[in-house]
């Protein structure tokens, strides 16, 4: 067969082949947040975690999933990390620019606020949220680097509490508020929850329910912005369909 002949029925093979594309695995971050998200003997477990292992295993979807404090990951977003989720988070309007979300993965109950025993009596005083969050004799302990609902948020914005910023899981931030280092602080109920039946040290807290309080938010699976939207369908697919089984394995339905 003459060279020229050979070439083209070489390449009429090559093209008939099919395309495979190399699959990248996709880091999965999550930060500390137990009962959603949490190490326990060097085991993953948490709601949230477990939920999203099931997620991207039913989306057939290569992943490792990394610990990492709140912050980073989502400096890690704004650096455009490649290939890149997390979980667990709401939707905001700063982070929409960022992030791809998926679909509701999960559905909060409302915050609820915890107080130190010196500062029971001045917060008992208020008959609201915004009347706590005016009083300048209040220390505030903050998440730094997540938010707590766009609603909240803006509470916040304008609040005339002290503020204390802290990167700390909410572990270490209830026991802050145990010893007293701030007023009080706002946490999402069932990791109250939880902080609570784990350790019966946590004497000097009191929990409060305000007037005025939000609403529970929706919390979404969030990846980086190259990660392709075909990947972002399969992973909304499995999301519902682990929802689904979930809905109706509950007793009675």
């Amino acid at each position: 067969m003459p060279l020229r002949l050979n070439v083209i029925f070489g390449l009429i093979l090559l093209l008939a082949q099919p395309v495979v594309i190399q699959a990248h695995t996709i880091t999965v971050a999550w930060r500390e947040k137990p009962p959603h998200q949490y190490l326990e003997n060097g085991q993953e477990k948490g709601i949230l975690l477990e939920l999203t292992h099931k997620v991207f295993s039913e989306a057939g979807l290569s992943s490792r999933f990394v610990e990492e404090p709140a912050k980073r990951i989502w400096q890690n977003f704004a650096n455009k990390t490649p290939n890149y989720c997390s979980f667990g988070w709401y939707k905001i309007p700063e982070r929409q620019s960022l992030v791809q979300f998926s679909d509701v993965m999960y559905s909060d109950p409302p915050h609820t606020l915890l107080v130190a025993s010196p500062a029971l009596g001045i917060v008992n005083a208020h008959t609201n949220l915004k009347s706590v969050l005016s009083d300048a004799r209040l220390t505030l302990a903050i998440v730094e680097g997540v938010s707590y609902g766009e609603q909240l948020d803006q509470l916040l914005a304008t609040s005339k509490n002290k503020r204390l910023h802290v990167t700390a899981s909410p572990a270490i931030m209830v026991r802050m508020i145990n010893a007293n280092r701030a007023s009080m602080l706002f946490i999402d109920r069932e990791d109250w929850l939880y902080l609570r039946s784990k350790d019966s040290s946590l004497h000097e807290i009191h929990q409060i329910d305000l007037e005025g309080m939000p609403a529970g938010l929706d919390r979404y699976i969030v990846c980086s912005k190259d990660i392709p939207s075909s990947v972002m369908a399969r992973i909304n697919r499995a999301l519902a369909k682990l929802n689904t089984i979930k809905t109706t394995s509950k007793p009675g339905k």
